[in-house]
């Protein structure tokens, strides 16, 4: 199970990417993909609410892989997890709308 934590906390270390990426960029990133990024009225505080979002997110992946290192494999946890990464997904496309409107032209 170590290995799957690994595994998942590179995931994380991709999302903590992804936000200082976001965070440095002088344009406006986009969030989904091959979708581009809106005409903002403030680029910097845009690309830091984005950012802030791909944070969070990485933090909550991280702690949603926990019970990788403690549970066995096939232990019920894991419906848990499935259902935290549904809603962890959701949560940032709503988010990030809720952004893109705020800070949209």
């Amino acid at each position: 199970m170590v290995i799957g934590f690994v595994t998942w906390s590179i995931v994380a270390v991709i999302f903590l990417s992804i936000g200082i990426t976001c965070r440095r960029s002088d344009k406006a990133t986009g969030f989904f993909t091959f979708v581009e990024p809106p005409a903002v009225t403030d680029v910097k505080q845009y690309n830091k609410a984005v950012s802030i979002l791909w944070f969070g997110a990485a933090v909550i992946l991280e702690v949603l892989g926990l019970p990788l290192l403690f549970a066995k494999q096939n232990s019920p946890v894991f419906i848990f997890m499935i259902i935290g990464m549904m809603l962890l997904v959701i949560g940032m496309a709503i988010v990030y709308l809720r952004i893109e409107a705020k800070y949209r032209k």
